[in-house]
């Protein structure tokens, strides 16, 4: 069974995403307390996916989110202008000179190498995106009007604060209203919810989203923090305890909400920060459907690894509505990521077919 997913002639976009972007100060090969230079790149974990479906698989995309009208905030515009995602839905707030009442976010970010792992460390508190709430986007004319074919927002967003997550939930139950297919990362952060009722917030807020989802997404702890599902026997490694109980749980999840036609995840075995074993699983339709293993996979930059899976999910199952193709795109896609630095993927289709293929990594000239 395929997924209803609407007609591109009768939407102006294959997706929209909802959700925070921030400014990625990175210093290279180097930590963030010893640094002398940054260099800046857009980052955000449901605006990663917008970019990578137009970027990679040239899908038109486009953002729901927040700025403050000042220099850095046209910097992360620029950015995004440059990755193809339709800026039409950016919403910008007066700059109060000193960020005393909102701010635009930044996110430190250095990438990790052999044992010592990848460090984030954001600035994030009280910014534009954070302040959104029902209301600031008319759904009715973006769903209703335009048309989208897809829809995503995470768990990131719905944590930085009651309003966004009460925006999430507006947004997933618009979408639904008009044939919108809706996909969730759960991507649980304990930071961002230990101030605003930690773990049984999570699980309150993201099991009313969960009621509208079509596609959720997320790995064992995600599922297990912000849905309250328990899995045991998980070491966190690619084996076959961790698949088999990875299985129960989406088993026991789709029991809970019958609304999931797809549930999916990467699998990552970390040797290192700089090797993983990377694979990946999709449940749909009442089967499980595994991607190509990419063992030893050596990695530069994992951070937007998971987006970039979760971006080539949805065109697999947006070009060709094949739950097998969607797994393979989306385990490809975050591999190739995984090689560049930066939140967003660099990859092309090609690649992403060549990777598929079992293509090796021989000079192209």
């Amino acid at each position: 069974m395929s997924l209803p997913i609407r007609s591109s002639k009768e939407c102006v976009y294959d997706q929209i995403s909802l959700g925070e972007i921030m400014l990625r100060l990175d210093p290279g090969e180097g930590r963030i307390r010893t640094a002398r230079e940054f260099k800046a790149w857009e980052g955000g974990g449901e605006y990663n996916t917008s970019r990578g479906l137009r970027k990679c698989f040239g899908l038109k995309t486009a953002v729901c989110t927040a700025f403050v009208d000042n220099e850095i905030g046209h910097l992360i515009e620029d950015f995004i202008m440059q990755g193809g995602v339709a800026t039409d839905f950016i919403k910008w707030r007066d700059d109060d000179g000193i960020g005393r009442t909102v701010r635009n976010g930044l996110n430190f970010t250095e990438r990790g190498f052999g044992i010592r792992g990848a460090v984030g460390n954001p600035d994030r508190g009280n910014t534009a995106a954070s302040q959104l709430k029902p209301g600031d986007f008319d759904w009715e004319y973006i769903f209703g009007k335009l048309g989208a074919r897809w829809f995503h927002t995470g768990g990131i967003f719905a944590a930085l604060s009651a309003s966004t997550a009460e925006l999430t939930v507006e947004a997933v139950k618009a979408a639904k209203k008009h044939g919108t297919i809706v996909s969730y990362d759960l991507n649980y952060r304990p930071s961002l919810w230990k101030t605003i009722g930690g773990l049984k917030k999570a699980q309150e807020v993201n099991r009313e989203i969960a009621r509208y989802v079509d596609v959720m997404i997320g790995n064992e702890e995600d599922f297990t923090a912000s849905l309250g599902f328990e899995v045991k026997g998980v070491d966190h490694n690619i084996s076959k305890i961790e698949l088999d109980a990875f299985k129960h749980m989406i088993e026991t999840a789709v029991q809970a909400f019958p609304n999931f036609k797809v549930a999916a995840t990467t699998l990552r075995a970390v040797q290192s920060a700089t090797i993983n074993d990377w694979s990946a699983i999709l449940w749909h339709d009442g089967k499980f459907h595994e991607s190509r293993k990419y063992p030893d996979l050596e990695i530069l930059d994992r951070v937007g690894g998971g987006d970039s899976f979760a971006s080539g999910l949805q065109f697999g199952f947006l070009e060709f509505n094949d739950a097998q193709k969607a797994v393979e795109y989306g385990a490809a896609h975050g591999a190739l990521a995984s090689t560049t630095p930066g939140d967003t993927s660099m990859a092309t289709r090609k690649e992403v077919e060549k990777a598929i293929g079992g293509g090796g990594a021989r000079v192209v000239r």
